[in-house]
């Protein structure tokens, strides 16, 4: 992991909502920072802030106290030269064409003949290339999938060319398929250009895979930042979500062994796994106990598996976990 020095950085930031006499304090005095060549995932309970906090990040949004440092350029620079940013709010205009949002892309970089020059072209060639938008050009907006406008919404921010990137939740509302292509993108621009990013998601399965680092809102108005696994593993994860069911530890889902049962699985590899979890979705316990009243042993036969099952003294055998559940 090739982290560079910070492109942002608060002081003493607060971050929040003021109307008339009254002030809705969200974060207090964060000193955070955004590195070149690092993704964090930004994560915490619905209402907790994080669009505010971005929006703020941003500029969008003005500070309740605090500063936000810009460090990547002059500091009279333009701010639309240093971030990009993807929110959530919907495209009005939806008859404009890709390769019309694309070049939107370069307007912070255009004087007042609006005029594309050859640099600019090169570089929205290069974010058409980098995200694969190359085939939706000249399609209209309305014409898109969900996850092809966000593929090009993220691409459209790699046309502004910034060192820092900032999104909204960029995978809310995609299937799993898109919800990854979309995480790996981001991680792999991070990594061949350099660029700080920073995502607002709930996805906590792709982003403890994915991420550098994780910004957890905290109970105090304050971000807790670590590794995804530093923060599994001392249980801050535990702390923030207060997990239903959910065992983080073990990624699993929490399944009540209803049926009194113990089962002694024998077998290895990922069919053993599934194996184990059908059998503990279904209510059993597993367990590694010879003295078990049900044995099952796993036979690996590639392309297929196949179970055998001791039970009452005789033997028989399943193809499928679904008949092995039916012999149970």
């Amino acid at each position: 992991m090739n982290i560079q020095r910070p492109y942002l950085s608060t002081a003493d930031l607060s971050v929040g909502y003021r109307r008339a006499s009254l002030e809705n304090r969200l974060f207090e005095d964060l000193n955070v920072a955004l590195r070149g060549g690092e993704m964090i995932c930004f994560m915490g309970p619905n209402g907790a802030g994080k669009s505010s906090l971005l929006r703020t990040l941003a500029g969008l949004q003005q500070p309740l106290a605090g500063k936000v440092n810009l460090h990547a350029g002059s500091p009279t620079e333009n701010i639309s030269h240093q971030i990009a940013v993807v929110l959530t709010d919907r495209i009005n205009a939806a008859n404009l064409t890709v390769e019309d949002i694309l070049n939107f892309g370069r307007y912070p970089y255009l004087g007042w003949s609006i005029h594309l020059n050859h640099e600019d072209k090169r570089i929205i060639q290069r974010s058409v290339e980098q995200v694969q938008v190359g085939p939706l050009l000249k399609k209209r907006l309305y014409e898109l999938s969900d996850g092809q406008l966000q593929m090009v919404m993220i691409a459209r921010a790699l046309a502004q060319d910034t060192p820092t990137i900032l999104l909204d939740e960029p995978t809310a509302h995609l299937d799993l398929n898109n919800r990854l292509e979309i995480m790996n993108l981001l991680r792999q621009l991070s990594r061949s250009m350099g660029k700080a990013i920073l995502l607002a998601t709930h996805e906590l399965d792709l982003a403890l895979q994915t991420a550098d680092l994780i910004w957890l809102t905290g109970n105090k108005r304050n971000i807790i930042s670590g590794l995804p696994e530093d923060l599994v593993l001392n249980g801050i994860f535990d702390e923030i979500f207060r997990f239903k069911g959910f065992d983080l530890q073990t990624g699993k889902v929490v399944h009540d062994a209803f049926r009194n049962k113990a089962i002694d699985l024998r077998g290895e590899g990922p069919a053993y796994l599934w194996t184990k979890n059908a059998l503990e979705r279904n209510g059993y316990t597993v367990v590694r106990d010879e003295s078990a009243e049900i044995s099952i042993t796993l036979v690996q036969e590639l392309p297929k598996s196949k179970w055998l099952i001791k039970k009452n003294n005789s033997v028989t055998e399943a193809d499928s976990l679904e008949k092995l559940m039916n012999s149970l």
